[in-house]
């Protein structure tokens, strides 16, 4: 190995933005477990076809059916 290594002519990975980002999510066991199963069956690793189908909804705008009414906060809690 040398001591010292020139990086002036050096350039940015083009792939960076790519890269993927470690996160902690909470999911429950059955879609886990779905995955898990699906992961057997097709031979691709569980989290990798969680994030293909995460992908695949984020690229086509997919939404989801859900009608979200927010709690009404309790007047006068401290």
């Amino acid at each position: 190995m040398r001591k010292q290594y020139d990086f002036s002519k050096a350039r940015r990975n083009p792939y960076a933005k790519r890269l993927k980002k470690p996160v902690t999510i909470r999911l429950d066991e059955t879609t886990i477990a779905y995955f898990k199963d699906l992961a057997v069956e097709t031979g691709i690793p569980y989290q990798t076809l969680i994030n293909l189908y995460l992908r695949d909804c984020a690229a086509s705008g997919r939404r989801l059916a859900l009608k979200w009414r927010p709690q009404k906060s309790k007047e006068g809690a401290a």
